[in-house]
């Protein structure tokens, strides 16, 4: 009699999908290794064993790590809706009235929002789910065509077409701004051609990976004397006297910088939120975004400082 090949599913097992959905969230083995209390080589053979028995590619390897394939996205929204279920069964059992949320979500931000606004977020989601993971990575950079490695990222500018879900989250201001010691030894522009006979402080142009932080967009003809990746050490560059910053008002404000020709400087720039579509539906990563929105919204205010605000910190001349 002619042997009967296995049916697919005799041939899974079940706790394969947890190490699938630990790689998908991260985009790295080591981190879902690490998350996992395992090494990496085990969640690699892991996941191995999982595309073997199902006779299918499920991650493939890119620039930004680990994602999934088509296939994959299918196989880890059943495999989410088991762990949903098995938290839920929990939940019963230890007398939880409210679901609670679990796993870990990660966000990338750029260096000073990611600080001052998305920090605070994720501590307040924190604080209402404490079984919930939140990590937090932070880089001034573009999104990436494909994804990997963060569940939500905020970028500034306008993304480019991606496999992401993006929505604009807010809008904020750049402006010139000056400590008091470099005006009293060096004096302020009293016009924007008057600018290129001050040293600049801003981001390293053939670094800088956000087209919409291009300095010729908004001051043509001008060139940093100060660079920096990392838009604090901008920020006290310019407290200590580099020279004039061209710097988030958000930042300069809390710095106590002086604003310099904010009529004819005042850059408004969009930041988006994006989020991976195959985390779109977690409920911990819907709770984030939420936070996200309602910190911006609370906080207009610092983001888009209106005319009335020149007159305190940050005050025009």
């Amino acid at each position: 009699m002619p042997s009967r090949s296995r049916p697919v599913g005799d041939r899974l097992r079940a706790d394969d999908l947890r190490y699938l959905l630990a790689v998908a969230r991260t985009g790295r083995l080591v981190t879902a290794a690490d998350a996992l209390g395992v090494d990496h080589t085990t969640v690699s053979r892991r996941i191995a064993a999982l595309e073997k028995g199902l006779g299918v590619r499920l991650m493939e390897r890119g620039t930004e790590g680990w994602a999934l394939t088509d296939a994959g996205k299918a196989v880890c929204e059943s495999a989410r809706a088991i762990e949903d279920a098995l938290v839920r069964a929990v939940d019963a059992v230890s007398g939880r009235d409210a679901p609670s949320l679990h796993g870990t979500v990660r966000v990338s931000a750029p260096d000073g929002f990611g600080t001052v606004f998305a920090t605070p977020a994720l501590a307040q989601v924190r604080r209402a789910h404490p079984r919930l993971q939140t990590e937090l990575i932070t880089a001034t950079r573009q999104l990436p065509l494909r994804p990997a490695g963060f569940d939500l990222a905020v970028t500034i500018g306008r993304p480019p077409r991606s496999r992401l879900v993006t929505e604009h989250l807010t809008d904020y201001a750049l402006g010139l701004y000056a400590g008091e010691e470099y005006l009293a030894r060096c004096g302020a522009p009293g016009t924007v051609a008057e600018l290129r006979e001050h040293p600049l402080v801003f981001y390293i142009e053939s670094m800088l990976q956000v087209g919409d932080l291009d300095i010729e967009r908004h001051l043509p003809g001008t060139t940093p004397a100060f660079s920096s990746t990392n838009v604090f050490a901008q920020v006290e560059a310019t407290r200590l006297g580099a020279g004039v910053g061209v710097l988030p008002a958000f930042l300069a404000d809390r710095a106590g910088l002086r604003r310099l020709l904010a009529d004819e400087v005042d850059i408004r720039l969009p930041i988006t939120l994006a989020v991976r579509r195959e985390a779109v539906s977690r409920p911990a990563v819907r709770a984030v975004r939420d936070a996200l929105h309602r910190e911006v919204a609370d906080r207009t205010a610092e983001l888009l400082p209106g005319p009335a605000r020149r007159d305190g910190p940050g005050h025009q001349v």
